[in-house]
């Protein structure tokens, strides 16, 4: 049975102060969302003490951003599983396409880094995606297989989390079509070795398309970015019809 998981990834935002702000705004929201859909925030690592402590009894896992293949080291700025599975973290994004992109991430790294995650009793989201030059050259299928054959390498596909997303529409406000998302997943779906695998959409995700994107039968959930931000938007999301 695959799992209804809808992420809210806050990248690079909100002070300790402004996530409880944000959690005092969104508990109500929270009074209608069905048991079946599990909820997670993906804060910044200096936001997740705060949040680990204010979040008991609500219905919201607590994510990280990242999460280094070591325990300890020599690895200034990066942060271990053991520190994170200490606050109470119970997912971690591993290979977003703005660490690829921005920081050197490949991966080999990736697949270090999912490995470490899983060993620490932590679910992976696994973002994989294409750009818009790769697209437009007709090689988002072999770009897309090719991340899953070196990422997976080694990885209990049974605690896993895997995120489309393609790169063209990360806060650029521009939206895959939804039955185009669905195709891309679907063959995702189909290189995998546990059909059961949640994988989520995500990309510009709002509000006014979380409908239509959630009604595709092969999306199992969303990793939202800016929407996720405010209070109002992330709870319209996480209650979609």
């Amino acid at each position: 049975m695959r799992k209804i998981i809808l992420a809210g990834n806050w990248k690079m935002y909100k002070t300790q102060a402004e996530s409880l702000e944000f959690l005092e705004g969104f508990k109500p929201l929270l009074e209608d969302t069905p048991d079946e859909r599990e909820i997670v925030l993906c804060a910044p690592f200096t936001a997740l003490p705060v949040l680990s402590k204010n979040m008991h009894g609500l219905r919201v896992r607590l994510g990280a951003q990242n999460i280094h293949w070591e325990e300890a080291g020599a690895y200034t700025g990066e942060v271990s599983g053991p520190m994170l599975a200490e606050l109470g973290v119970r997912y971690v994004i591993v290979g977003h396409s703005e660490r690829r992109q921005y920081f050197g991430e490949t991966d080999e790294t990736v697949n270090q880094r999912l490995k470490a995650a899983q060993r620490h009793r932590l679910r992976p989201i696994l973002c994989v995606g294409e750009t818009k030059e790769q697209r437009d050259a007709g090689q988002t299928e072999a770009h897309i297989f090719s991340q899953l054959e070196k990422d997976l390498v080694g990885i209990d596909q049974g605690n896993l989390v895997i995120a489309y997303e393609p790169i063209w529409a990360i806060g650029t406000g521009e939206t895959c079509e939804a039955v185009e998302a669905n195709r891309i997943i679907g063959l995702i779906r189909s290189k995998l070795t546990d059909k059961n695998v949640t994988i989520q959409y995500g990309g510009s995700v709002k509000p006014n398309n979380i409908d239509e994107i959630m009604a595709q039968p092969e999306i199992d959930g969303v990793l939202v970015g800016g929407a996720s931000l405010q209070p109002d938007s992330w709870g319209q999301i996480v209650n979609y019809k």
